[in-house]
């Protein structure tokens, strides 16, 4: 398997994006100090070799990133190729299912997958989310309302729920 790596400016600092010819497998910050390691653990895992090239998921995802970073796009539509365990898989389905501007608790996002007690583990699942943004754990906070746990950092999650509650209407 190949994977396609771009790096793609934003308003948020400079991103990582790769595909496979099934769909974006990742996205996330290029300056977080893990970003490269993280990377290959992900492409050890699929067996596969990771090249600096563009593919059409690539092309697309930068096409509505730009839409939404402009508050255009409330719904992203490229295909994805995500993998992880089957509770992971889980875990970033119920992220997807959270509306734009809105936000749940760690303790809801538990609740939407049938396993209220699994806060902890839901919450490990949201940091080992492959395709930031477009899987959104930065919807996700804190039951006392309060901005909790982004590997991007808070500054980000904050100006990412920002972004979709100026835009929502």
């Amino acid at each position: 398997m190949q994977i396609e790596l771009k790096k793609m400016d934003s308003p948020i600092g400079l991103l990582n994006v790769a595909a496979t010819a099934e769909g974006i497998c990742w996205l996330d910050f290029a300056d977080k100090p893990t970003a490269g390691k993280r990377l290959e653990s992900f492409a050890k895992m699929l067996n596969a070799s990771i090249s600096q090239d563009n593919n059409i998921y690539i092309n697309e995802l930068e096409f509505q990133l730009k839409e939404y970073f402009e508050g255009k796009r409330k719904q992203f539509t490229v295909k994805l190729f995500i993998e992880g365990t089957p509770f992971q898989k889980k875990v970033w389905a119920a992220l997807q299912a959270i509306p734009y501007g809105s936000t749940h608790s760690y303790k809801e996002q538990s609740a939407a997958i049938g396993m209220s007690k699994a806060v902890r583990a839901v919450a490990n699942a949201n940091g080992a989310n492959p395709i930031s943004i477009v899987v959104p754990c930065h919807r996700v906070i804190g039951s006392n309302g309060q901005l909790t746990g982004y590997g991007g950092g808070l500054w980000r999650k904050k100006f990412l729920l920002e972004l979709e509650t100026a835009n929502l209407f």
